[in-house]
């Protein structure tokens, strides 16, 4: 394994994926999230398709033990995408990319709920900690200046798409042990493009030149990402590389300052500090706990 390759291709992710969801963003005026959606899963496909051929893996994608299985990934995957697509279009891209850290923390205690995960005092800490910190993000919006009917909206929808990508994570979880990553991730592109269809009667529009290119953009790079994520887990330990999704709020200060003329509050830069520090605990604690169990395995093997 190399760590440095693999946190190279990490932050490539990180990165390419903040240009995706500035795309998205940039064309939420043009187009309704549902069309995004469609976008966003349909032109990601070419890429995904040419990775399992060049990897030798295109017969495994295709292949499933579990349709079923696959349906639910994607009925939930779309609807994560579809309301975090629109939470882009009304909230300021730094904002989004906070809130969202909601959903690692809801996945340690839906792991806990569903998957009858052990959940220690330690990382329950943690995750109160990291709650804290959205709830601090929130705040200039909980009050009644702060809030009108497009931000309560886009809150509403950026958390229920944090919800929605936690339940993801679970199903992932269980998928696994009967589905192939290749099929876990062909499939999804599939039904998210199938899934989004069903929002044409809701009023798609055709986006025009400039519309289409990021949107079409936004698919293509979004595949790239996926692939360069992917890879990073072949070359560095998930403890190693996690820590480095928190870059995407300095990407996305970035890209809100310089595209979108969106300046972060100081209430979204503290909350997003709780939260990353609340992950940061959370990954250590757990790459500890996996030292001290790897230590532990070889001292049972002796006794037996």
């Amino acid at each position: 394994m190399s760590p440095l390759h693999g946190i190279a291709l990490k932050l490539s992710a990180v990165f390419i994926f903040t240009i995706m969801a500035a795309l998205i963003k940039a064309s939420s005026d043009i187009v309704p999230p549902g069309e995004a959606v469609f976008f966003r899963s349909f032109f990601a496909m070419p890429i995904i398709i040419l990775w399992l051929a060049l990897r030798g893996d295109l017969s495994q994608g295709l292949k499933v033990q579990r349709p079923i299985a696959h349906f639910w990934r994607g009925l939930i995957g779309v609807s994560a995408m579809g309301t975090g697509f629109t939470a882009l279009g009304l909230l300021p891209l730094p904002e989004v990319t906070a809130l969202g850290y909601a959903a690692p923390l809801l996945t340690v205690i839906f792991a806990a709920v569903l998957l009858k995960e052990r959940l220690r005092l330690f990382r329950l800490s943690a995750v109160a900690l990291g709650l804290v910190g959205v709830v601090v993000v929130l705040w200039p919006r909980l009050t009644l200046d702060g809030l009108d009917d497009a931000a309560a909206l886009g809150v509403a929808c950026i958390l229920i798409s944090a919800v929605l990508r936690a339940l993801a994570q679970i199903h992932i979880r269980r998928m696994v042990a009967s589905e192939p990553t290749a099929a876990i991730v062909f499939w999804f592109s599939m039904t998210a493009t199938l899934f989004s269809l069903v929002t044409i009667p809701f009023g798609w529009v055709w986006p025009g030149l400039i519309g289409a290119a990021q949107l079409i953009g936004a698919g293509l790079i979004g595949g790239v990402a996926q692939i360069l994520l992917t890879s990073s887990y072949r070359h560095a330990e998930a403890a190693v590389l996690a820590p480095f999704d928190y870059a995407s709020i300095l990407f996305a200060i970035l890209f809100g300052y310089f595209f979108f003329d969106e300046v972060p509050t100081a209430m979204v830069l503290i909350g997003s500090a709780i939260v990353m520090a609340a992950g940061v605990l959370i990954i250590w604690r757990e790459r500890q706990l996996g030292l001290q169990r790897g230590k532990a395995r070889p001292k049972m093997s002796e006794r037996m």
